[in-house]
């Protein structure tokens, strides 16, 4: 499990973006086919773009069609904490980051059923990337 980070809001603040910051720490989300990982189709690591933690491998990456980066798993099983959510009158299973508690997006059970039937769909706001050392 990974060590927790705690900054105070104004440390959050300082330390993110606006949109960061509606994303990561308020629970926002972008625009569908918007964010600037959408597309990317680049082999390397997303990071949380809060705390740096490693969440999700280009290889889980898949193409949806949601208009969110998509991937069928997290990189290791405790990057990642999913809790019950039942904003905007909807019941879903958000996912934010273990380390930072940064809200990234929702977990869907209509991924692709050959990887486990899993969505991780993320916005790009909430993600930094690694591109793989060629």
């Amino acid at each position: 499990m990974p060590e927790k980070m705690n900054l105070t809001d104004a440390e959050w603040r300082e330390k993110l973006t606006p949109e960061q910051y509606r994303v990561l720490r308020e629970a926002g989300t972008e625009r569908a086919f918007t964010g600037k990982y959408e597309k990317n189709k680049a082999a390397g690591e997303y990071l949380c773009a809060a705390c740096g933690q490693p969440l999700f491998d280009s290889e889980a990456k898949f193409d949806s069609g949601s208009g969110w980066p998509s991937f069928t798993r997290p990189m290791a099983g405790d990057a990642v904490e999913e809790h019950r959510d039942t904003a905007h009158g909807m019941v879903r299973t958000e996912v934010v980051c273990a380390r930072c508690e940064g809200h990234l997006g929702h977990v869907f059970p209509d991924g692709p059923r050959d990887a486990g039937g899993l969505r991780y769909c993320i916005n790009s706001a909430a993600l930094d990337f690694k591109p793989e050392d060629n």
